[in-house]
């Protein structure tokens, strides 16, 4: 035997380039690689099928339709069972729920009659990810999935009259090492909250370890345990169904003292009005939004409402230490003005905003300049404009450049049809961004694709292609083709003064 095939690291390496189908023949080859092989192939599951399949086809019947034992498990059956689950690391099931109901009971009706604790079946067991309708052989299913050695759980249960989230109570006991977790019910309403929210509530307060989680509604209470997690980092709340923020709470929460990002989707600006005069404190590194528009009948207008909003903010948060601001509106709203996001300059060391979809912001090249004038650390900056009457030009993109020398990333809607007073020869005045690695200009408008072209190839030398996103111009793809001719000869030219010197 060649002496690299005594190696272990060697044979790990190679079994892991091995086509998932030609795994069971290379472990069945020689001794060296049969456990290295089969560790590979069950690794990572997308279905507990092959588990069930490896068992004999006589073990399950079926009675009414459901599963059952046909005789009991003799030794050989555990022995085969546990050489594959032991070896799991990663279980994904996002398909219909049906699908993988006979699998998951035949499983559930094992561990009922196993020798040995639930825990046992899956040792090693690191990512669960589970999207069904929750029935109970769910919950035995998750019994049986929740050991120790768990990190990253993300359960999202499609029905709201589900059975399996009482076993969540035990989930702080049974998977303590728990770091990233996802628990979401659809169309949860108040009624199911209520009733449900303290068993996740329970678990939640047992995981010392967790630093992310994304979650619906816990109710004032539960917001009480999140604010004691010490590890906790990103947090994610969807209120969307929740009527709990409906109006202002009588109690002020302490708040949050160390997260890195805040998200927050809630189905109105007043509701996340509500969330954050109900806490005395955020501090948190980034901050994201994700809501409705104003509810038909609200007698204040869109751009109203949004800046009491950010006045809330500006006071709740903490303003050295937010460094992100990310704000999501959905729905229809009344045209806003860019110049209600001016308050956002308290927050001095920002390096991401973005003002996401469905905003309609009309934006002279003043005003953007005004916007931005405060953020000299912007490294993200993405508007998204659509519908608007006045946009920036080429002169507002190349003052952008002088304020936020340090962009790395910029997604705005220009209008490149206005290239009066730029030199082509040198578009920025001897200003160029070498820092840019994605830009978008949506759905900009432009008449001349090779003259745009030349003016971002002078102001982004380091610009491989225009991102166009949905953009149905075919200029956009000429300015794209230029920009790689552009590169090329800038290369070559490079390449050629590298060879003269030598």
């Amino acid at each position: 035997m060649h002496p690299a095939l005594q190696n272990l690291e060697v044979i790990c390496t190679i079994s892991s380039y091995v086509e998932r189908t030609s795994l069971p023949a290379l472990a069945s080859t020689c001794r060296e690689f049969e456990h290295p092989a089969l560790d590979v192939l069950w690794r990572d599951l997308h279905s507990v099928s092959p588990l069930v399949n490896c068992l004999p086809s006589d073990l399950f019947g079926s009675d009414r339709g459901c599963s059952v034992l046909q005789k009991p498990p003799d030794g050989k059956v555990w022995d085969t069972l546990f050489k594959c689950a032991s070896r799991v690391r990663s279980i994904t099931i996002t398909r219909s729920y049906r699908l993988e109901n006979p699998q998951t009971e035949a499983l559930s009706l094992l561990m009922l009659s196993c020798p040995s604790t639930p825990a046992s079946f899956f040792p090693k067991l690191r990512k669960l990810t589970l999207y069904d309708n929750g029935t109970r052989s769910t919950a035995e299913f998750l019994r049986m999935a929740f050991v120790p050695s768990l990190v990253e759980l993300d359960l999202q249960i499609t029905s709201a009259s589900s059975t399996a989230l009482p076993v969540l109570s035990c989930l702080g006991t049974l998977c303590p090492n728990l770091q990233r977790m996802t628990v979401q019910v659809a169309r949860a309403r108040d009624d199911w909250l209520r009733k449900n929210s303290p068993f996740i509530i329970q678990s939640v307060s047992q995981l010392h370890h967790l630093h992310t989680l994304s979650t619906c509604d816990l109710g004032h209470k539960g917001m009480e345990y999140l604010m004691q997690l010490r590890a906790l980092q990103s947090l994610s709340l969807d209120l969307t169904t929740s009527s709990s923020w409906d109006t202002l709470p009588q109690v002020q929460s302490p708040g949050f003292q160390d997260l890195k990002l805040l998200n927050l989707s809630t189905p109105t600006i007043e509701h996340a009005s509500n969330f954050f005069r109900s806490l005395q404190i955020v501090r948190s590194r980034g901050i994201s939004f994700n809501f409705a528009s104003r509810r038909a009948g609200s007698s204040a207008s869109g751009s109203a409402m949004l800046s009491q909003f950010l006045a809330i903010l500006q006071e709740k948060c903490d303003n050295d230490k937010l460094e992100s601001f990310s704000f999501i509106r959905l729905g229809n709203m009344q045209p806003t003005e860019l110049g209600i996001f001016t308050s956002l300059h308290a927050f001095r060391n920002l390096t991401q905003l973005v003002i996401g979809e469905d905003c309609d912001i009309s934006m002279s090249d003043e005003e953007l300049c005004q916007l931005v004038k405060a953020w000299p650390k912007l490294r993200v900056l993405k508007l998204s404009l659509y519908n608007t009457i006045t946009l920036p030009t080429f002169h507002g993109l190349i003052e952008l450049l002088r304020l936020c020398p340090v962009l790395t990333s910029l997604s705005l809607v220009i209008d490149a049809t206005e290239l009066d007073g730029i030199d082509l020869k040198c578009p920025g005045g001897g200003l160029c961004n070498k820092h840019i690695k994605f830009l978008a200009l949506g759905t900009s408008p432009l008449r001349s694709p090779v003259n745009v072209a030349v003016i971002l190839s002078g102001l982004f030398p380091c610009l491989e292609e225009v991102d166009i996103g949905g953009s149905a111009s075919n200029k956009w793809i000429i300015v794209n083709d230029f920009l790689s001719g552009f590169r090329l000869v800038r290369e070559q030219r490079i390449e050629a003064c590298v060879c003269s010197d030598l």
